[in-house]
């Protein structure tokens, strides 16, 4: 009889602690003082809980770059420790390279190897479009991403010592220093003159273009001296002129000269013997 009369005590003394406490963190009105004045409901122990909204991440699709489709592939050269291996994806259906680039980085069928040229046939290759990396054994030679057979990207390259020998950035296919100007300076739609900057220098193809679209002059720049065939057309698209720069940049004896000239109904009215 003690031991039931003590139980009934000690829970009638926990119930007015428990009360007590109620008021100190609700207050009288069931609100909740402690940290906010907003209103706080307790659930009873027959209301249910909602279950908790879990969101599921979509994983990204397997040999898909830049929402296309890829595929696999690698190739070996060399033998024993001086294996080279090369890592790389390519293009599953067929697409053009992208536009005005130098470099167009394509997988060949007949030599069964990866090759970098100024223009591409689909006939005889794919571009290759994702990330890539070279090996000899176990070291990392170079790495980076392609996009649409253009390097994209940061690109790594490293010694047989696995110590970075050196680090580009390009944007599809141009070094990421470029300079584009527009003639529209809001919308940016019309590209009015391209620039290839390489640490600091300009390197690579330019352009200029008509405001109706058609490429007004293209040339080639190596550490910013201008080189080789200089082209410019007519807004129609007719070739206007062709002058010719040095091959080979600081060639400071051979002066650049016009060598032919048309009209812009495409009739030659000049053309020089120089050089020939």
């Amino acid at each position: 009889m003690k031991i039931y009369l003590l139980t009934a005590i000690l829970l009638s003394g926990l119930l007015v602690q428990g009360q007590e406490k109620k008021k100190e963190v609700f207050g009288q009105e069931g609100q909740f003082t402690f940290e906010t004045d907003k209103p706080f409901k307790l659930l009873e122990l027959d209301e249910k809980t909602s279950e908790p909204i879990v969101t599921k991440k979509k994983k990204p699709k397997k040999k898909t770059f830049y929402g296309i489709k890829t595929r696999k592939a690698y190739t070996r050269k060399g033998f024993g420790e001086r294996t080279t291996i090369e890592l790389f994806y390519t293009l599953k259906k067929p697409d053009k390279p992208t536009d005005f680039v130098r470099d167009i980085f394509w997988y060949d069928y007949t030599r069964r190897e990866i090759r970098r040229t100024g223009n591409f046939d689909p006939k005889k290759g794919v571009l290759l479009h994702g990330p890539y990396k070279k090996l000899q054994g176990q070291v990392v030679l170079e790495e980076g991403i392609f996009y649409k057979g253009a390097k994209h990207g940061r690109w790594m390259k490293y010694d047989r010592q696995d110590i970075l020998d050196d680090k580009d950035k390009y944007y599809k296919g141009w070094p990421k220093e470029s300079i584009v100007t527009y003639y529209d300076a809001v919308e940016h739609k019309k590209v009015k003159e391209m620039i290839p900057v390489e640490i600091d220098e300009r390197e690579g193809f330019y352009f200029l273009f008509h405001e109706n679209g058609a490429i007004a002059v293209t040339g080639e720049y190596k550490w910013g001296e201008k080189v080789g065939d200089w082209i410019e057309n007519y807004p129609n698209g007719k070739r206007k002129r062709i002058l010719s720069y040095p091959k080979e940049p600081f060639e400071k004896d051979i002066k650049p000269f016009v060598r032919k000239e048309w009209d812009e109904k495409g009739r030659e009215i000049f053309s020089s013997n120089k050089g020939v």
